[in-house]
């Protein structure tokens, strides 16, 4: 009789410490919980039981801390972001504002002739800040996770030349002959016929804006891929880093009086990699390419 009440007693005194241990190790967890909901800390919760879940309990408490400080971490980085587009952006849009004032100011007392001038200059002023701002507004869509960009069968070819059409007066009066290379071959990928024209428009612009007058156009299919190469002259390759073409704000001349936002290719990249393209760029002695490519579909239209 004495046996089994001295191991009664024994479970219960073992029961006991384990009870106890147990609610230790509760209230040192919460204590932690408690210190990690005050301070922003890359500390993890630790456990020194291993058995009734409390190592389980840990490990998804931890994981759940890891997604949190990663969401913070992607705020902070695109509330940067938008802070530091709108920064540069308003320093841009200065420019052209300051000058309208002046512009205005000027027509004030010139003569006929000379207010139409600075009425054309005010005109292609205004149209510059039309194109920032909708720059801006295209890159901000692009960042925002929700945007979702509607993809189906395009030939493009087709748009290519359209897209190349609509510049050749620009061409033209710059006296600029582009050297155009299309295959016969209709090539079709799966993407987004007002983003690729996008691309198309925002590389040939950078090309205008930051290069001299030559420019080519390549289109072609390499390893059931459709590639797209598109040069244009630079006076000074050795200003530019290709590595950071694509960044935006990015200008090789550091130039803030050119109408440019400094968005075009990065949301030109945006859009590459929203349809699974690829893209990048690199220097050939004083010619600058943009090589872009597209998963090629197979098509009966």
């Amino acid at each position: 009789m004495k046996f089994w009440i001295g191991i009664l007693i024994f479970i219960f005194l073992l029961q006991t410490y384990f009870l106890v241990k147990m609610q230790r190790q509760i209230g040192d967890i919460c204590r932690q919980l408690a210190f990690l909901m005050k301070h922003d800390s890359n500390m993890m919760i630790t456990a020194n039981m291993k058995t009734g879940g409390f190592e389980k309990l840990v490990s998804l408490l931890n994981e759940l801390f890891q997604m949190r400080r990663k969401e913070q971490r992607e705020f902070k980085e695109k509330e940067q972001m938008i802070a530091d587009t709108y920064t540069n952006l308003s320093h841009d849009i200065r420019t052209p504002l300051t000058s309208l004032n002046g512009y205005f100011q000027l027509m004030e007392s010139a003569s006929a002739e000379e207010q139409k001038h600075y009425m054309k200059v005010i005109q292609e002023r205004i149209e510059s800040l039309k194109e920032m701002l909708e720059e801006l507004f295209m890159f901000t869509k692009l960042k925002n996770d929700s945007f979702v960009l509607e993809l189906k069968t395009c030939c493009i070819n087709r748009i290519l030349k359209n897209t190349i059409f609509s510049y050749y007066d620009d061409w033209s009066g710059r006296g600029i002959l582009p050297e155009i290379s299309l295959p016969e071959k209709q090539l079709y990928m799966e993407g987004n016929e007002a983003g690729l024209k996008r691309v198309l428009q925002n590389i040939i612009k950078n090309g205008m804006d930051h290069g001299q007058e030559k420019i080519k156009v390549q289109l072609f299919e390499k390893e059931e891929k459709i590639c797209l190469w598109i040069c244009n002259e630079v006076t000074n390759p050795e200003e530019i880093d290709v590595s950071k073409v694509f960044q935006r704000f990015y200008k090789a001349d550091g130039a803030r009086s050119k109408n440019s936002s400094g968005l075009g290719l990065s949301i030109a990249q945006e859009f590459v990699l929203r349809m699974k393209g690829e893209i990048h760029a690199e220097l050939s002695g004083n010619e600058f390419w943009v090589k872009v490519s597209f998963p090629q579909k197979n098509s009966n239209l």
